[in-house]
């Protein structure tokens, strides 16, 4: 199993939940008004005057074999969109309950 979070500014909040059903993939919590910087490209999306967009932020549990779908459509839709934002993170979870 792996944890998969989804960063990505909200005018895709749409898109994110619409590739999340698309690969099958039904729990998921997401956060709203996250503010941050990417560490490489972009504007920073703080929610503030100078820097108004601000991100979401989704986590999901998955197995393994639903990552790369995954990725994939999040790279398509990070291909479509380069100047709005979205990255995705993904690590081993050892355990769950």
């Amino acid at each position: 199993m792996k944890a998969v979070m989804i960063i990505y500014n909200l005018a895709l909040t749409e898109k994110v939940e619409h590739t999340l059903e698309h690969v099958g993939i039904r729990g998921y919590t997401q956060w709203d008004n996250v503010e941050g910087v990417g560490s490489f490209t972009g504007v920073p999306h703080l929610g503030a005057h100078t820097w108004p967009e601000i991100n979401g932020v989704t986590l999901t549990f998955v197995d393994d074999g639903k990552v790369a779908p995954l990725l994939e459509a999040v790279q398509r839709i990070d291909d479509i969109n380069k100047e709005v934002g979205i990255r995705a993170f993904v690590w081993a979870v050892e355990q769950a309950v």
